[in-house]
């Protein structure tokens, strides 16, 4: 098979008219040759660091999206489904993107549980890291976030780390906020990378102590604005990732997005697809084309080098994304689940107190990152409870695993004046997770998630809407672009309730990542990840 374009050499940092030969899935020659194409033939993007679940789509449904966006490979940790169903879940997740033509890198999950301040459905200990590294499929340590645990060394953690050097595969970081001489002990540790960065002085400083960086651009973490003017001198150091992308911003645009902006800035065309083609697939050794003689075929064809629009995916030399349409096939597979909590009542949801005083979680719109108010409480008949005129409101997190008291906070700027929204996506341990106006609002949440053993939801006093995901609670059965358009229907039931985040269940499911500070919830109690310890709702 032949393919004629203009011929994107990143490496060599031209681009002319030629032809590429393809035999037997690789490429066997590329030759310079006049014609009257116009558009461009290029490597695939890489996303560099993903959690496909948080597309709430099982891999091979991600990868009928991904590669009309031009992604041809992912470098992915499957953290979210290890800490539901551990080692069993990652090699779902391994089995399942071995069914379609796309490339998969999965990571062995660092941390499982990320916290012992957490209750999740699975541990994934030293040993249980060192089988999985074990496995040619596993291509890396993925993201250390204990990154405490790394700073005290932790002997738990620093085995898993040694267990990686041995089998000389990357360990990824995730160190948000961690500089100094903090800092430089992580980097010693021998972890390599870091997609947490929100300031531009972080992300330098991290970059001249010979950190890899990764600029993240998902639905909830945004940090592109903050990062890229880095891009131009630190570009050869530096990837593109989503962390977590949901359903209806997939179907839209993918790390070609990020390009498209990039070089709407002015920067050069080569550092950019340098970074979003090239970086990963050196730094963690894949197993992806470059668009070089002897590479596997793994590249696409754009109509410009402006927008990075994709008119064709070839993985392996196979066609899978033409004329608009995915090739990929639907695969079947079986559901895995690990839900086992009883419905609630409304009185599980009170919170007894006679305090003047709340800790307050402050949720930032496109961070992970939360802030810490203290402010007044409103208390009716003893009980706390949401005000809706100062958007100060009740929050739950209720362990899905076993029955369990429900923990209880409050939180600001999800604006919701009536209702509640409730999400079994909860990181890192995939509890339930609601917030609403009322305990009754918020008691119905919960329950109809329980009833459906996962999913995401929005209640009000007339109306229930649902997203059910009966894979592990996290991910849904069915194709990307009816989940996308369910996830959306979800998002504008949430606006009209009154949020006024940009991604509202997003956002929610970030509340119980307690390795993120600084105030977050998790199904034992509120959590000062700052200090790394438990804190008072009440302030006396």
């Amino acid at each position: 098979m032949k393919l004629q374009g203009q011929i994107v050499d990143i490496q060599n940092k031209r681009i002319f008219k030629g032809e590429v030969s393809i035999k037997n899935g690789k490429i066997s020659n590329i030759a310079e040759k006049g014609h009257d194409v116009e558009h461009y033939i290029m490597p695939g993007f890489v996303d560099a660091h993903i959690h496909i679940e948080s597309s709430m789509l099982v891999p091979s449904e991600f990868a009928r999206l991904a590669v009309t966006h031009g992604t041809v490979a992912t470098v992915s940790d499957p953290h979210e489904i290890a800490n539901v169903l551990g080692v069993a879940g990652v090699e779902f997740m391994i089995e399942n993107g071995k069914k379609v033509p796309f490339k998969f890198n999965f990571g062995a999950p660092s941390c499982v549980p990320a916290t012992d301040f957490e209750s999740a459905g699975a541990i994934i200990n030293a040993d249980g890291i060192k089988k999985l590294l074990e496995n040619p499929d596993i291509k890396y340590l993925a993201e250390m976030m204990n990154y405490p645990g790394v700073l005290f060394d932790d002997p738990e953690v620093m085995k898993k780390i040694a267990w990686a050097k041995q089998y000389n595969k990357p360990v990824d970081g995730h160190a948000p906020g961690v500089v100094g001489d903090a800092i430089t002990k992580y980097i010693n540790a021998g972890i390599t990378t870091d997609h947490e960065c929100f300031t531009y002085e972080e992300a330098l400083e991290k970059l001249q102590k010979g950190m890899k960086i990764l600029i993240r651009e998902g639905s909830a973490a945004k940090n592109f604005e903050a990062l890229i003017d880095l891009l131009p001198e630190h570009f050869e150091n530096m990837m593109f990732c989503s962390d977590d992308k949901h359903p209806d911003d997939l179907v839209v645009h993918h790390i070609n997005n990020l390009c498209a902006r990039a070089v709407a800035k002015g920067m050069d065309i080569f550092k950019v697809l340098q970074v979003a083609c090239l970086n990963p697939i050196k730094h963690y050794g894949l197993d992806v084309g470059a668009l070089k003689v002897g590479d596997a075929a793994d590249m696409i064809v754009v109509q410009d080098l402006k927008v990075f629009k994709t008119l064709q995916t070839y993985i392996d030399g196979a066609l899978v994304f033409d004329q608009g349409k995915s090739l990929i096939k639907k695969v079947d597979f079986k559901n895995l689940n690990n839900f086992n909590t009883s419905k609630k009542n409304v009185s599980d949801f009170r919170f007894p107190s006679t305090s003047k005083h709340i800790r307050v979680i402050e949720a930032l719109e496109g961070q992970l990152v939360t802030k810490e108010l203290v402010d007044e409480s409103l208390i009716e008949n003893g009980n706390l409870v949401s005000n809706v005129k100062t958007d100060i409101l009740k929050m739950t997190v209720v362990n899905r695993y076993q029955d369990q008291p429900p923990a209880i906070a409050f939180i600001k700027n999800f604006g919701l004046k009536q209702g509640a929204i409730a999400s079994s996506v909860g990181h890192d341990s995939h509890n339930i997770i609601a917030v609403g106006v009322s305990d009754e609002m918020i008691c119905k949440a919960v329950n109809v998630l329980i009833e459906t053993k996962g999913g995401i939801c929005a209640v009000s006093d007339a109306e229930e809407q649902l997203l059910s995901l009966p894979v592990a609670g996290i991910m849904s059965d069915r194709d990307g672009e009816t989940v996308g358009k369910d996830y959306a229907d979800l998002d504008r039931m949430a606006k009209a309730l009154g949020s006024t985040l940009n991604a509202p269940y997003m956002t929610l499911s970030f509340m119980a990542l307690l390795v993120i500070p600084a105030l977050k919830l998790s199904d034992k109690g509120l959590f000062n990840g700052k200090e790394f310890k438990f804190t008072s709702l009440t302030v006396e």
